[in-house]
């Protein structure tokens, strides 16, 4: 064994995330992209356009992992510049208390929220962005959705493992739902 500490926080390889998936809860933190307008309303939603590893379409949050000494705040900016370009410009919450915790099990039903691949805990976060998004990485596209077609069943039909209740939730927060 080694007397070398590794200090570069990074990914676990494939085999060891698996074997870590296995045993333990691992945290994300997901972000509704958000446009508000000038009293500070929202007006639109921002959903990417992915395709599962299993070819279907979906639309999702951003979300992500948050790395070994990473803080939560590093990891919403790094998630955010992946999923949705360099100049989005997020406005991250002055406080970093999330304005839900969605608990993802791989068993079906324990929850609304289900990963086949683990136990995951997400922090949700609300993040007006006002830059040019251009969405990088895996998504497909990123489309701009009122508050309520995003709220609508289509949409919450297209989101997969229980982000439609992130998403409501999300609108429910910021006074979107009647």
């Amino acid at each position: 064994m080694s007397d070398m500490t590794e200090t570069t926080p990074g990914w676990l390889s494939p085999d060891d995330l698996e074997m870590a998936r296995a045993h333990m809860p691992i945290l994300y933190v997901e972000a509704v992209p958000v446009r508000v307008d000038d009293s500070g309303e929202v007006t639109s939603v921002g959903l990417l356009l992915r395709i599962g590893p299993d070819g279907t379409v979906s639309r999702t949050l951003v979300s992500g992992r948050v790395l070994h000494h990473e803080r939560v705040r590093d990891a919403l900016l790094r998630h955010l510049e992946k999923d949705l370009g360099p100049v989005a410009l997020p406005h991250v919450p002055p406080s970093l208390q999330p304005f839900t915790v969605a608990e993802y099990f791989p068993t079906l039903g324990i929850t609304p929220f289900h990963d086949p691949r683990q136990h995951a805990v997400a922090l949700a976060y609300i993040v007006p962005v006002t830059g040019d998004c251009r969405p990088r990485q895996d998504a497909l596209d990123l489309v701009w959705f009122s508050p309520q077609e995003a709220a609508s069943a289509m949409v919450q039909n297209e989101m997969p493992g229980g982000q439609g209740v992130v998403l409501k939730q999300a609108l429910a927060h910021v006074g979107c739902l009647s």
